[in-house]
């Protein structure tokens, strides 16, 4: 649509196709409509919009005229692919049984025994059509012509048996990837596949590639549910037990074993018993002491189902064992090191008794307390303060840098706040943390590399350890800040704001080094920020003169205009979300973006690391004209379930669902931030036809209006505007001073 001048959009009441109609000779560019099929009842190909004819054209998408009749409810307009064939662009029929179809498709192609081939979705999982499927099939969808699942399983399990080591390991890998469909897997587990796949890991000696691919194809064929878990003979469990327990085993093939051995351990007793004598609590120990997270989560995740699995009696014996090996300290030692050195640092000077030799209630009691007065919200465990992120455990080590490299500083600013009453003092640990995001995003540390950017400062080149002193010099500044402000708990975000307005104030006048900058920011204080900030709202005020304040009620549907296109942009580049379920896995991730035409949501689960999936991988769709409401906060109905207060605020703040086909349907998200969940709750609103309503709508628009209004206004800097135009002058009493061309053309 974007070729076209003067369009006008229709809803295809269809399939949520956007029809397009152009005016009389305002075509430009050639038509993308759909082509002739193959003998399916396929839509023609629309009129060219090369220009000239004037009159309504034809859909790209469907074909169908703007304005004309919806097609049939059992109709959906399809495309159907073939590697080296030209795509047939066809209308099917939902009533028609798949098989006919299918044979009217190979006709097209001239393809014999069509009983050998079936449709597939082309992008995404590439789940096989079936007719319990077909229904799912929504308009503009594209499918690809295919082996069938029956031929392909054949073909796969003779692979799987050759001699040749190439044509095996790549049988497996596709067999891997083609388990996911339940068709398929149907079809190769009746192949008696599964034997097959025992007999590799039972006799193989391989712990490379091709045993990755197999205990992945097993892992998917048994996700499926057609064969019990108690069918495994002891020589499989025992080989794939000595996975886990191998030392020199690649980490995806131990990971794969782990996950095998979760799904197995709650099936039945005696597989429980089997896992839990051949795998020891102290090999799980060394799992989760690596360095591989995904390989920690896959131990952690066994060891729970282990735990799940036992009786009472049997649980307790394991957890007084995992006691005694202090299991926490695999997961949390170094972190928990850290924030004790921040403790004793700050409060066990030389002589006293440290907290360790006092009993253990009492110095839990004495441990928390002192935690509090650095300033930690969750002073019973003050690791919980660190699972934002950003900043995370950034902040840590800047807290940690800090009270090593200056600890008078640190113990000053400890003691003077721990002296104070409690609604005054200033909270050290609170402070960094939210200091370290705020310097994260005035540096955008974390950001890619851009290069557009234009701010260099030279003193970043004049430390080891740059971020780290930066941050002991904001610090102290936040402490002597709050003094001056004569803040209470309820001011801290007030306080945050005004250090970032001074450090970005200093910054902006580019010192060339740490001790000019500290110098420079120290001199900003509180008074002169007030100041500056009263000059520059006096500034504006003047410069909102009537005329002024016209012009920037003119500008700002513009400005909304293309607010709304970088909403949507944001929502074309798409975000990954985290799943929330109820369901023992919480490690799922899932990617939603908008397609270019603005006109479907794609959206389906990824894998852990990949941070923008094209969206011929995202399996799901949502077409925009099916979208019925936007829902957020309390609405929502995943945050109506029950969960603990802190996290179900988290949740409020950040949820938002999308209704669409009926109301009781609908699409959940929890936004990783507020940023995200503004933008996202502002394009999904665009999309509806609707205003947009987030806070970040209002600074943005404030932003640009500034700007633009500067722009505008530069010519007339220095100049008084007037809040009246000025008068009108009288005409002239004659006209006689006034040419007369008239007579010179005589």
């Amino acid at each position: 649509m974007g070729l076209l001048s003067r369009q006008e959009a229709v809803s295809c009441a269809g399939g949520g196709c956007r029809h397009t109609r152009v005016s009389s000779g305002e075509g430009a560019g050639p038509a993308r409509g759909w082509g002739g099929g193959a003998g399916l009842g396929a839509a023609s190909a629309g009129p060219s919009l090369r220009g000239g004819g004037g009159t309504t054209r034809n859909c790209r998408r469907c074909g169908a005229a703007a304005g004309a009749m919806p097609p049939p409810k059992d109709v959906v307009k399809i495309a159907i692919q073939m590697v080296g064939a030209i795509p047939q662009l066809i209308e099917l029929q939902q009533t028609k049984p798949l098989a006919s179809v299918l044979k009217d498709v190979c006709d097209a192609w001239s393809l014999p025994n069509a009983e050998r081939y079936a449709l597939q979705y082309a992008d995404g999982r590439q789940t096989y059509i079936t007719e319990s499927n077909r229904r799912d099939i929504k308009n503009g969808s594209i499918l690809r012509l295919t082996t069938s699942p029956d031929q392909e399983a054949e073909q796969l399990y003779i692979g799987i048996q050759s001699k040749n080591a190439d044509v095996k390991t790549d049988s497996l890998k596709k067999l891997a990837s083609l388990s996911q469909d339940v068709t398929f897997a149907q079809e190769f587990i009746s192949r008696n596949g599964l034997k097959q796949i025992y007999s590799i890991v039972e006799e193989g000696n391989d712990t490379g590639e091709m045993l990755a691919h197999t205990l992945k194809a097993f892992t998917e064929l048994m996700e499926h549910d057609f064969v019990s878990w108690e069918n495994l003979s002891t020589v499989f469990i025992k080989k794939i037990v000595s996975y886990v327990n191998m030392n020199a085993v690649d980490a995806s093939i131990q990971q794969l074993s782990l996950s095998i051995l979760e799904n197995m351990v709650p099936t039945s007793r005696l597989l429980f018993e089997v896992v839990k004598k051949e795998v020891t609590l102290d090999r799980l120990l060394t799992h989760l002491q690596a360095t591989n997270a995904q390989l920690q989560l896959k131990a952690m995740a066994l060891l729970i189902a282990l735990l799940l699995s036992t009786t009472d009696a049997e649980r307790r014996d394991m957890m007084d064992y995992l006691r005694q090996k202090n299991i926490r300290q695999f997961i949390h030692k170094e972190q928990r090191d850290l924030l004790q050195s921040l403790r004793q640092t700050a409060f066990e000077s030389e002589g006293e008794v440290p907290a360790s030799a006092f009993s253990t209630e009492r110095r839990r009691s004495l441990c928390a307390k002192e935690f509090r007065k650095l300033g930690f919200m969750n002073n019973s465990n003050p690791a919980e303060d660190l699972r934002r992120a950003p900043p995370g455990l950034l902040a840590l080590d800047n807290m940690v840098y800090f009270s090593r490299n200056t600890p008078n500083a640190y113990s000053r600013f400890i003691l003077e706040n721990s002296s104070r009453e409690d609604k005054h003092e200033c909270p050290f640990a609170r402070s960094s943390i939210q200091l370290t995001l705020i310097l994260c995003e005035i540096l955008h540390i974390g950001e890619p590399c851009s290069e557009t950017a234009q701010a260099f400062y030279p003193m970043f080149f004049g430390q080891d350890h740059f971020f780290e002193e930066l941050f002991c010099i904001c610090i102290q500044l936040v402490n002597k800040t709050w003094k001056e402000m004569r803040a209470t708990q309820e001011d801290f975000d007030k306080v945050m704001q005004v250090v970032r307005e001074q450090i970005t104030r200093t910054l902006s006048l580019k010192p060339t080094s740490l001790e000019l900058f500290k110098t420079r920011v120290n001199a900003l204080n509180y008074s002169e920020i007030l100041k500056l900030r009263q000059t520059e709202r006096l500034h504006q005020e003047e410069t909102l003169a009537v005329p002024v304040l016209e012009l920037r009620e003119k500008l700002k549907p513009e400005l909304l205009e293309l607010i709304r296109q970088q909403r949507l942009l944001h929502l074309c580049e798409g975000t990954l979300f985290r799943k929330i379920s109820s369901r023992r896995r919480q490690d799922k991730l899932w990617y939603c973006r908008l397609s270019p035409n603005h006109k479907v949501l794609h959206y389906g689960d990824v894998e852990e690391g990949v941070q923008s999936p094209p969206i011929e991988s995202l399996t799901e769709k949502i077409p925009v004209a099916d979208m019925k409401m936007l829902l957020v906060g309390k609405e929502c109905p995943h945050t109506k379930e029950k969960s603990s207060g802190k996290q179900n605020k988290d949740v409020l703040e950040l949820a938002f669902s999308i209704v669409h086909d009926v109301e009781e349907y609908c699409l959940n998200f929890v936004a990783p931030t507020r940023y995200e969940f503004c933008l996202w709750t502002d394009g999904l609103n665009v999309l509806l036809g609707k205003e947009m309503t987030s806070e970040r709508t209002q600074t943005d628009l404030d932003v640009l209006l500034s700007m633009e209004l500067k722009l505008r206004l530069l010519d007339l800097e220095n100049i008084s505007i007037p809040d009246d135009p000025p008068p009108i002058p009288k005409p002239p009493s004659n006209l006689n001073f006034c040419y007369d061309f008239s007579h010179a053309e005589q």
